[in-house]
């Protein structure tokens, strides 16, 4: 019965951790993703302890959304964080 020919094992595996390793994030990832969730909580704190004058008083309550918007964003950049 003929044999087989081997195959290479050793370069398929290492071609296969090359890609299934994922790139780590850039060095200014980290401090957006955190400002962002600062700078949201600071935007709705500001609008509670200003009664509605600060940040933007013409949004009126729309700041609370964004105030979370910005935070939102921030929470979404942990989902991609390494």
């Amino acid at each position: 019965m003929p044999e087989s020919k081997p195959r290479k094992r050793a370069a398929s595996a290492a071609t296969a951790v090359k890609f299934s390793q994922p790139k780590p994030n850039p060095a200014w990832y980290k401090p957006v993703m955190f400002g962002l969730m600062i700078i949201g909580l600071l935007w709705i704190i500001t609008f509670y302890i200003s009664e509605s004058r600060f940040p933007v008083e013409a949004w009126g309550s729309w700041n609370i959304m964004v105030g979370f918007g910005i935070a939102i964003v921030g929470f979404l950049m942990t989902t991609r964080w390494r």
